[in-house]
């Protein structure tokens, strides 16, 4: 992680602060020394857990849910940064469970911003996910709209200088419901090992790459911006192939006796994922790390050199999408070593 000041004692509230996500966020702000970290969840266990492993006299465990707009009013009461990590993720979940999608990613989000703007909190990160560009399920769709309520509440601000913005995600590795951990699993088990599309590719990132982008997406944002990190492809088959050689002999199978099975896309899924629509490149910045969507009526009437760090300039891509011409396809070596290095397998 970078070494920066900029937490140091800070109040600070992370929603969903038990998630993959959420957790790693918590443990690098403390490396930061900040005043105090409040983590708000709605899973009693989780909290109980992640308070007992970090032992630090910093965190503040909160049991509540950002549905509920009391519980978050007071929660924010004299926070200075909040991270939204709160919310609903499984597509097919989403997609059989509509109204909670709606309840969670869509009306917390809203709780989560009034609460912020009426306490003057100084900066609030949502963090969202490359389903919400150009959306064909429901979770992309509230992942989207949230998005657009937190861009949009800086049109709320007034006099006060809360700033909102977004960080988009690809796929994390080894997270809770993710890919990798399902294969791990179906091969523990003898297989078969379950793929949707062999051809079907997904951006990735490691957890620690994703939290470093969160903090310093906290650091640069000044203006409603969503920030989004540079990530190589992996092609769905190519994952399954090089987990099952890499991990049938260590779990006691043959590699040759472990199926792979193809079981078609399920509700919802694309065959490749979007990072940036076309509309949102004309308006991208970009550096070695990451690209910066910044809002339209900024990138019209404000000096874009005082909002972003100079070592932006503007993006020449039409579209930035997980199809093979657009992206870095990792081949299967390259998957491997990145196995290896980041994740628990």
């Amino acid at each position: 992680m970078q070494e920066i000041n900029f937490f140091k004692n800070k109040s600070i509230l992370v929603t969903g602060g038990t998630g993959s996500i959420g957790s790693v966020i918590v443990k690098e702000l403390l490396k930061h020394d900040p005043h105090v970290v409040r983590v708000l969840d709605n899973n009693e266990t989780a909290l109980f857990n992640l308070y007992h492993d970090l032992r630090s006299e910093k965190i503040r465990p909160l049991v509540g849910d950002v549905r509920d707009k009391e519980r978050i009013k007071r929660a924010m009461e004299e926070i200075d940064i909040v991270f939204h990590a709160a919310a609903l993720k499984h597509v097919p979940l989403c997609e059989y469970n509509p109204f909670d999608a709606v309840k969670t990613n869509i009306i917390g989000t809203q709780n989560i911003m009034d609460a912020a703007l009426d306490q003057g909190v100084e900066k609030v990160i949502l963090i969202s996910t490359d389903k919400a560009a150009n959306p064909t399920n429901v979770m992309g769709a509230t992942k989207l709209l949230a998005e657009r309520l937190t861009v949009s509440m800086n049109n709320y601000r007034g006099s006060r200088n809360t700033v909102f913005s977004c960080v988009r995600f690809g796929n994390v590795m080894n997270t809770r419901g993710s890919v990798i951990p399902l294969f791990k699993n179906q091969i523990i088990q003898g297989g078969p090992v379950t793929v949707t599309d062999p051809n079907m590719t997904r951006f990735m990132m490691t957890i620690p790459k994703a939290v470093n982008l969160v903090l310093k997406a906290t650091e640069i944002a000044a203006a409603g911006e969503i920030f989004i990190l540079k990530m190589p492809v992996v092609k769905i088959g190519d994952l399954a192939e090089v987990m099952v050689e890499e991990l049938a002999l260590k779990y006691g199978h043959r590699p040759e006796n472990i199926e792979i099975k193809n079981i078609g896309k399920r509700p919802g899924e694309k065959l490749y994922e979007e990072l940036v629509t076309e509309y949102e490149a004309e308006y991208a910045y970009e550096n070695e790390e990451m690209f910066v969507i910044v809002p339209v009526k900024f990138s019209e009437i404000c000096n874009l050199e005082v909002l972003l760090p100079n070592n932006f300039k503007k993006t020449n891509r039409k579209l930035y999408s997980s199809s093979y011409k657009d992206s870095y396809l990792l081949k299967k070596e390259e998957i491997k070593e990145l196995l290896h290095l980041f994740s628990e397998v």
